[in-house]
């Protein structure tokens, strides 16, 4: 008896397997909110797909802070890589193949983590056109966009210096075009403007995060204007002073720290400050990204705050979203 009660068991516990996994493919081929967002992007002549909301901390199911610039049907410009960007990257199918041009608008982990295994499933598609690669010079203790590469897959010191066909153009992969922009100037804030072909342009802008070189970025598509203002502090009058009256069609804010005392003002804007730089700017619409649990649990009262200093729509980005342009 007791053998068979045994063998019964296992039975059992087979066909409880067998259930669990014909949920989790059945699970698995629901789109994810990724895929929806760039099959929606990729209808759209201009759109901007957020592929990371999240902030510094593990904290949930955002990603670390990544965006796309989709034209015509392709991602041609990512805009940062944080942690988990990787994965929603291949959710929403995207290819390194069919970018321009990345930029990253500094070297903190959550921003920049992602991308070396961005470019390593790059490796794995074919094109031989430079890929153009932006973020700001260097100051200490952060190195510049130059040495942030090689320091991955330069020579032999490289941590993966098996990718470093990215450097030399060997294994037939992308040469990457690296862009150094000086970001030590947040206050007077000289302006550089890349070209990437008829429709795409990228103006990076420096603007003050504390101690940490940091870009933020005008995008110019097909006649659109998205402003992605990254990690910035209320000191970034350089940026106010260049965007100001702007009137892109979208303005992303990194939505990080809630009112009050005890924040990391010097580094990011508290929401009334977030809704002192869309008044300034004028955005038709206004996005929260960048958000952490913290600013997420008072997010009514930091709603409040910005809707003091600035009427429009806004909207709390979440992984995967796409906004139509």
């Amino acid at each position: 008896m007791a053998g068979r009660s045994q063998i019964w068991h296992r039975i059992l516990g087979l066909a409880a397997l067998a259930t669990a996994g014909v949920a989790a493919d059945a699970a698995a081929s629901e789109p994810t909110p990724a895929a929806t967002g760039a099959a929606i992007c990729r209808a759209a002549e201009v759109g901007l797909q957020v592929l990371g909301s999240g902030g510094p901390i593990a904290e949930g199911s955002r990603a670390g802070t990544s965006y796309a610039v989709w034209i015509d049907g392709r991602a041609q410009l990512l805009v940062d890589a944080g942690p988990g960007s990787f994965i929603r990257f291949g959710e929403a199918g995207l290819k390194v193949s069919d970018l321009k041009a990345i930029a990253l608008s500094h070297f903190h982990g959550d921003h920049s983590a992602g991308l070396a295994g961005i470019l390593n499933s790059g490796s794995f598609e074919a094109s031989q056109e430079p890929l153009v690669l932006i973020g700001p010079a260097a100051a200490a203790p952060f190195p510049g966009a130059a040495g942030f590469i090689t320091a991955q897959f330069g020579g032999e010191n490289g941590a993966w210096s098996y990718l470093g066909g990215y450097l030399t153009g060997a294994d037939g992969r992308r040469v990457l075009d690296i862009r150094e922009i000086d970001a030590g100037d947040p206050v007077r804030a000289p302006t550089w403007r890349i070209a990437l072909g008829d429709a795409l342009s990228v103006t990076a802008i420096p603007v003050d995060h504390g101690l940490i070189p940091t870009l933020a970025f005008r995008i110019e598509a097909k006649g659109r204007t998205i402003v992605l203002a990254a990690d910035q502090s209320d000191m970034s009058t350089g940026f106010d002073r260049e965007t100001a009256g702007l009137e892109p069609d979208l303005l992303v804010a990194h939505h990080v720290i809630p009112e009050g005392e005890g924040q990391p003002i010097g580094l990011h804007r508290p929401p009334h400050g977030i809704g002192a730089m869309a008044a300034n700017i004028a955005p038709r619409q206004l996005v929260l990204s960048h958000n952490m649990k913290r600013s997420i649990d008072r997010l009514e009262e930091g709603l409040a705050q910005i809707a003091g200093r600035w009427p429009g729509t806004v909207t709390v980005a979440e992984d995967g979203q796409c906004f139509v342009l």
